[in-house]
């Protein structure tokens, strides 16, 4: 069989001498062999994996995704982010890295984010403050 993993940005694995691929959707794992009939499934976030002619077994991190078979040969998933590994244990540290840096940058983008809605606030409360000058009887 064929297998293409796509994200937006790259084609992240290609390859043509897949024997069986193992995936998951809200279902459960699932497995698809050659001569498999057309399907269609959303993937969780969660690890692709395959075997390969001659026993190799490859894997792939996807942060979910479209999943589809077609022509009982041609593998495609579609996805936002992909992680190709070859050995398990060392994708899963990658994995826990990639989101722990991801969750670091969403931390500092949440407190930039606050920062510029409080300056914002500030604005508006000083734009609205009345200037003493302008008050009856106020100094000229």
């Amino acid at each position: 069989m064929n297998l293409l993993i796509a994200t937006p940005n790259a084609v992240v694995i290609r390859q043509d001498d897949v024997l069986a691929v193992e995936a998951e959707d809200e279902t459960g794992a699932f497995g698809i062999w050659p001569h498999h009939a057309d399907f269609v499934t959303a993937l969780s976030i969660s690890v692709v994996g395959w075997r390969r002619r001659g026993g190799g077994q490859s894997y792939c991190a996807v942060r979910g995704g479209l999943f589809s078979v077609s022509g009982g040969q041609t593998v495609s998933i579609a996805t936002r982010e992909a992680i190709p590994g070859d050995d398990l244990a060392a994708l899963q540290a990658v994995v826990r890295d990639r989101l722990a840096a991801d969750a670091e940058s969403d931390r500092q983008a949440s407190t930039r984010a606050e920062q510029l809605r409080v300056q914002a606030i500030r604005q508006v409360i000083a734009f609205l403050r009345p200037n003493p000058a302008d008050a009856p009887g106020g100094r000229s």
